[in-house]
């Protein structure tokens, strides 16, 4: 019997997103002094690059300068208040980015889309793993967190996972969602894009929306949507495949958030 460790635990986890069609990706490798640096800065949250490659698939039509005025809009924050900002972002992923063209002297509205509803196959799926993010607290100081797992679509971050490990009497699923309400204080930018938050210690799991106190989180009850789990199935693999697989994480990213 192997020992169940937190890192065993993540192992699983990453494995079960890259049957899901994930691409897996250790976070220290990308960071700005990693090997290959995809952000400028500890405390940049999007991976502007696969932002940007993911926009010109998405609108073929909408000319560069319409898809950098989208992406301005998406970098910008609306508001000091957490969720208030997540409530903004939401409304750019689900009906689009506003922007606006002249032509023949006429304006024009467009919208820069930032992730393909229609076709869930035209969207790029990460897993990354210890993910660091600086952060700059009430104080003025600066709060470095590192979230076990975190999803992104298109760049953007998602979802974030924090897994204990259930030998360890003091780890357990509530202590889990503490450390997550730790990281919304410290490091909120994680968070403005946010769709969902999972909590998991290997055994049990749960979902929670970002404004969601303990006891709303729920388990996820079916890995193919039809019928109910087994018992003998961990929580987290049920949830993993039934509830963030690539069509079913962007349903509900669109229609029930």
């Amino acid at each position: 019997m192997t020992r169940l460790t937190e890192s065993a635990i993540e192992d699983f986890a990453i494995k079960l997103f890259e049957r899901l069609g994930y691409d897996y990706i250790h976070a220290p490798d990308i960071a700005p002094d990693g090997d290959r640096p995809e952000r400028s800065r500890y405390d940049e949250v999007l991976l502007t690059g696969r932002q940007e490659a993911a926009l010109k698939r998405i609108n073929p039509k909408l000319s560069p300068a319409l898809l950098q005025a989208g992406l301005k809009e998406v970098q910008r924050n609306h508001s000091p208040e957490l969720l208030a900002n997540n409530e903004a972002f939401h409304r750019l992923l689900t009906e689009g980015v506003p922007v606006s063209a002249h032509k023949d002297g006429d304006e024009r509205g467009e919208r820069v889309w930032l992730i393909d509803f229609a076709n869930p196959a035209n969207n790029e799926f990460v897993v990354a793993n210890q993910f660091t993010v600086i952060g700059h607290s009430d104080g003025g100081g600066h709060q470095n967190k590192r979230p076990d797992l975190v999803l992104f679509v298109n760049g953007i971050p998602l979802v974030v996972i924090e897994l204990k490990n259930a030998a360890d009497e003091n780890a357990t699923i509530k202590a889990a969602y503490q450390q997550l309400e730790t990281y919304k204080q410290a490091i909120p930018s994680l968070f403005t894009s946010n769709a969902l938050v999972v909590i998991s210690d290997g055994l049990e799991a749960k979902a929670g929306s970002l404004s969601a106190g303990y006891s709303r989180f729920m388990s996820w009850k079916s890995a193919d949507g039809k019928a109910e789990a087994s018992h003998l199935v961990s929580q987290l693999e049920v949830l993993i495949n039934g509830m963030l697989n690539k069509a079913t994480l962007l349903d509900l990213l669109r229609h029930f958030i």
